[in-house]
């Protein structure tokens, strides 16, 4: 017995020999600077703060700070060997550990330099990337203009030196999230009290990195694991984790103060409001999701909750976090994604990519890392969770090591060793799992090391969750209605907002006119000294903010400005400036020349702030009426409109009329004060909107109602086949002699074809005589040969890249191509000028007047989905020829035995209209061959289908064909997951040759019967190649049986009995097409069940 105390008497002697030294050392000097020695100390169980604080000082020390460069500040991401590369995302999260602890020290009065020591470590990190960043000036203003991998800030350097390590084709340095992460923690600290940015050089850096984020919602990177794809191909992908921490630094950045409370007004940081508004939706489109390959992520886990708190919607937010639980969680920790091989035994790590169907070797085995654990210890303590605080630490206890001093070490991951993989695949979490560092070898994951001592700090009380979030990133629900907030953070509150609205008049004798049918106006001379601006004025103001000469940096890029960021009033330069919507500006495409469309623009622009307003402050909506807007029979629409405006409700949208200068003391107002102009500088001109100068008391020409024009007036009365093959002079004769103006467009088609647009016609050049044609014809609303006109002059529409965007963010495709010919699909945002070579391409091949509806509709789209997103439901891919052939179809039915209506002869608003009415669920007293034609033209599926084609798929090991296109089992089955986005993408891509809407729809309830049948009986499989046209072929043949159909006539062509046949019953579609497949089926083997109650033995 004496001999086993005396070692542990030596030891405790040891101990307190050694307490007695530091307790000396520490009273003799002060100093916090001498480096720690190795101390093995258990943490004061209720000890005073000071020892609780020390205790987790210690750890920082020996753990974090001890790895920090005394150069750059960064922190290398691995802890040992020479050749140190920093990671910025990881580096910050170690700046926010040292701030956290800081902010603790804060607490005690004497805190021995500590918190001063602290603090200035994470400046210094803070500063290290900023110094970093800033190097890269050029690649940040060459990614503003053109935002693609190869020209973006890079994510890795060096540790000591800050120069770059890796190049774009060795890494993925597109990493939004930690740009956006960045810029949060900024505004974090500096709110907190901290000094970081230090001039205006530094300034004018951060908001040329903001208008970088902006984009997030359009530019695919590579995520938080650097891989972008789920199939480690370096394919990048939209994230939803990159776009919440964009929106969250957007949020938090907007209309800060870098210099903090030193700062003054040329230090503030302004956001695109709509670019913002676009991020949030485009979040909450793609959530659950992470991306289109993966389903869920625990990347989500930093974007949900802490830091970035980037969900403003509860219910979306417990739908997203209930999947990565349920998903990922593990014993051991979250596994990062599903099929995820990094580090596992199985992974090759020579190589930087996998192979084709490889990421299926890793199912079941993927690593799992304690971090996520410590995420929702901090989110349960945000949250006020204390169950949930509890669970995850009794889950995380376990798996920390410790080095041997005796500080806590959080393992990066935890993985199968190689001799278990079999094991564990054939029964999951049956195998230990083994740390990948215990510290006490030198390795350290210093994120995950530094996320543990913030979630310490909160579980025990040391800081609080204002103190590391003191700009209110998280409010708890019962308080978000008294918060003020720049960007509300907030849920869908109810929002009945009044929306103010300014009516202007153009010229003194408009206002008098609409007086006299008692609609107040006022003229831009009655509003001075307020200016009234288009938003192009507004674009070129912005131009001047950010600009840096020194860093090569211009100002905001050259984007127009959004119907929220018009609703606001702007002080610039001294003045008062308000602006009206880019939906009022002058264009030259002929869709303005409908005033219908103004009409449903204006409505349209109302809905979309009402809905999406979330600043504190009134809309202003300036209303500009031209007199243009009520000539003719443009007069009774425009003036019904004003009317409503007068009664408080337009479209459903409460609205308040006044004058504007009543209205701007409720009105949001920017300080533009990044204009600053010295005495030797010149002020930049702005043009303001300026009043007609006409007599006041001449009357408004009104001119006679011009009705739609006939039909006959919009057909040409040449053959364009007869005069194809005349020589010019004989076409530039019949031109002159000509009075139609279809047939002047019509010949100056060809003389354009055959000369060229720089061809002297008597009335100058072909292009400028199509010119005069395009305007005569508008003025006549003669809309068919417009249309023509137009597509010949190769006009492209205002707003057609942001509309195609609006269909991408709510995670659709788009395609563009005329009905049975070669379409181009659309699933990365592009410029107009790429959008307008495709379209031109594309659709003008049998049809000229095509290429310029496609356009059309896209911008009616854009807008309609935007406000009605559950019209588009079940349809993944937008397709817009397809869609004007269910238009077309749609005016079919509706003429019956009358002569059919040419959709190029209709105005654009009764485009819009007949669109709209294709998109609502199809009417009941249809037949059912209609119903369907339009459904296929839209390619609209049933809910749950392509999770459905991934059952059937799994029981038909030679896979699916149809139209002459292969759905293999393999490589697809183990490259994708069943509810990922990519396979449904596949999936469509199966579909597209078939040629036929109301086929397509046929094969689509195909597919829904062999899923059901399956479903029923899981002793079946498919032996061979499942071909469903033969299906098809089957079922119409027995459908044919009973209804006596001549011999011969089983061709597709004369399928329409079959297609006009209901689904269900028993002589429906369903019953032919599930007989067919039983017959397919019951051709193969079947595979015993155990439960089969068919078995003897």
């Amino acid at each position: 017995m004496a001999a086993a105390a005396a070692p542990a008497a030596a030891h405790m002697a040891d101990v307190s020999w050694k307490m007695l030294e530091l307790r000396a050392r520490v009273k003799r000097s002060g100093s916090i600077y001498e480096p720690l020695k190795s101390i093995n100390l258990p943490k004061p169980e209720g000890g005073s703060l000071w020892d609780k604080l020390d205790h987790y000082y210690r750890i920082v020390k020996s753990t974090l700070l001890l790895h920090q460069s005394p150069t750059t500040g960064l922190f290398p991401t691995k802890t040992y060997g020479d050749n140190q590369k920093a990671k910025v995302h990881d580096s910050l999260y170690c700046a926010a550990c040292a701030w956290a602890l800081a902010l603790a020290y804060r607490r005690i009065d004497d805190d021995k330099g500590r918190t001063h020591e602290l603090e200035h470590s994470a400046i210094k990190c803070m500063r290290g990337i900023l110094y970093c960043y800033m190097r890269q000036a050029n690649k940040v203003q060459q990614f503003k203009q053109d935002p693609k991998p190869s020209g973006c800030l890079h994510s890795v350097f060096s540790a000591h030196t800050g120069d770059e390590v890796f190049s774009h084709k060795e890494y993925g340095h597109l990493q939004i999230n930690a740009v956006s992460l960045f810029l949060l923690y900024l505004v974090e600290m500096i709110s907190s009290g901290l000094q970081i940015i230090y001039n205006t050089d530094e300034v004018s850096f951060i908001q040329n990195l903001v208008f970088c984020v902006e984009r997030a919602y359009r530019v695919p990177d590579f995520g938080v694991w650097e891989r972008g794809s789920k199939y480690n191909n370096g394919s990048p992908e939209l994230h939803s984790s990159s776009v919440g921490l964009a929106k969250a630094a957007l949020e938090a950045i907007n209309g800060f103060n870098l210099f903090g409370n030193q700062g003054c007004s040329w230090s503030v940081i302004f956001v695109d409001f709509d670019a913002h508004n676009r991020n949030r939706q485009t979040l909450c489109s793609l959530l659950p999701r992470e991306s289109r390959s993966h389903n869920t992520d625990a990347a989500l886990l930093p974007c949900l909750s802490y830091p970035a708190f980037a969900l403003d919607d509860e219910v979306l937010f417990s739908q997203t976090l209930d999947k990565i639980i349920r998903k990922l969680k593990g014993k051991y920790g979250f596994k990062r994604f599903l099929r995820d091989g990094y580090r596992t035994a199985l992974e090759d790590k020579t190589r930087r990519y996998y192979k084709p169907a490889e990421i299926k070797l890793f199912d079941g085995i993927e690593c799992e890392f304690p971090l996520f654990f410590i995420f929702m210890i901090i989110d349960g303590v945000f949250r006020g969770n204390p169950a949930q605080v509890k669970e995850y630490q009794d889950l995380l206890d376990p798996l920390l090591q410790h080095t041997s001093e005796g500080c806590p070490v959080v393992p990066k991951y935890y993985y199968v060793p190689a001799d278990f993989v079999e094991l564990e695949k054939k029964n999951p979490g049956s195998q230990k799992r083994f740390p990948s560092n215990n510290g006490r070898d030198g390795k350290f994951f210093l994120w995950g090391q530094a996320v543990y001592i913030i979630a310490k700090l909160l579980a025990d009380r040391l800081v609080s969750p204002k103190d590391i979030d003191p700009i209110g990133r998280y409010i708890p629900p019962q308080d978000q209605r008294n918060v003020s907030m720049r960007f509300s953070n907030q849920g869908p509150l109810e929002n009945d907002l009044v929306v103010h609205v300014a009516l202007i008049a153009e010229s003194q004798r408009l206002q008098v006119f609409l007086n006299t049918y008692g609609i107040q106006t006022q003229t831009p001379q009655q509003v001075e000294p307020i200016q009234i601006w288009a938003q192009k004025e507004l674009v070129k103001a912005y131009f001047h903010l950010g600009v840096n000469d020194k860093l090569g940096l211009s100002g905001r890029p050259d984007r127009p400005i959004g119907c929220l960021g018009t609703s606001k009033i702007y002080r610039i330069l001294g003045k008062t400036v308000v602006c009206y919507s880019i939906i009022f500006d002058l264009s030259d495409f002929y869709m303005s020349q409908d005033v219908m469309m103004l009409i449903d623009d204006i409505k349209n622009a109302l809905q979309f702030i009402k809905q999406y307003w979330k600043m504190h402050g009134r809309p202003l909506f300036v209303v500009l009426i031209r007199e243009d807007n009520i000539r003719g029979s443009r007069f009774n629409p425009i003036l019904d409109m004003l009317a409503a405006f007068r009664k408080g409700i337009v479209g459903g949208v409460k609205v308040h009329v006044d004058r504007v200068q009543t209205l701007i003391s409720g009105a949001v107002v920017e300080q533009l004060d990044f204009l600053r102009i010295t005495e030797t500088e010149e002020a930049p001109v702005f043009k303001s909107l300026e009043e007609l100068d006409l007599p006041k008391h001449s009357k408004v020409k009104r001119q006679s109602s011009t009705p739609n024009a006939s039909e006959l007036e919009q057909q040409p009365d040449v053959n364009v086949n007869d005069w194809k093959n005349k020589s010019t002079y004989e076409i530039l004769q019949k031109l002159n002699d000509c009075n139609c103006l279809a047939s002047q467009a019509l010949l100056s088609s060809i003389l354009l074809k055959r000369e060229g647009p720089n061809f002297i016609t008597k009335e100058g050049t072909v292009a400028e005589h199509i010119e005069r044609i395009y305007r005569r014809a508008g003025s006549k609303k003669l809309w068919s040969v417009v249309r023509f006109a137009a597509s010949l002059l190769g006009k492209l529409v205002d707003s057609l890249a942001p509309s195609i965007t609006n269909v991408l963010v709510q995670g659709k495709q788009v395609t563009l191509g005329a009905f049975g010919q070669e379409e181009e699909v659309i699933s990365n945002p592009l410029s107009p000028g790429v959008i307008k070579n495709i379209i031109y391409e594309k659709c003008h091949l049998q049809d000229e007047r095509e290429a310029v509806v496609q356009q059309e509709l896209v911008i009616h789209i854009g807008w309609i989905i935007s406000n009605s997103p559950e019209l588009f439901s079940g349809m993944l891919k937008i397709r817009i020829g397809w869609i004007i052939h269910a238009m077309k179809y749609e005016l079919k039915i509706r003429a019956g035995d009358m002569p059919t209506k040419d959709l190029y002869q209709m105005s654009p608003s009764e485009v819009k209209q007949l669109l709209l009415d294709i998109l609502q669920p199809q009417q009941q007293g249809r037949g059912w061959l209609n119903r369907r034609q339009i459904d296929g033209s839209l390619n609209r599926t049933p809910a749950g289908f392509y999770d459905r084609v991934w059952q059937i798929l799994e029981r038909t090991p030679n896979g699916l064909i149809v139209a002459g296109k292969f759905l293999p089992q393999q490589p697809t089955l183990s490259d994708m997951t069943m509810y990922e986005m990519n396979f449904s993408l596949l999936v469509e891509d199966m579909l597209q040759n078939i040629d036929q809407p109301e086929y397509r729809q046929i094969i689509v309830e195909l597919l829904m019967v062999i899923s059901v049948i399956l479903e029923r009986n899981p002793e079946l499989e498919f032996q061979g190649k499942v071909d469903l046209d033969k299906v098809v072929q089957e079922a119409f043949h027995d459908f044919q049986k009973d209804h006596s159909s001549p011999k011969g006539a089983e061709k597709q062509d004369h399928m329409t009995a079959f297609y006009n046949t209901h689904p269900m019953g028993k002589k429906g579609t369903c019953s032919y097409l599930s007989k067919a497949v039983i017959t397919l089926l019951l051709e193969g083997e079947m595979k015993p069940s155990n439960d089969d109650p068919c078995t003897v033995s």
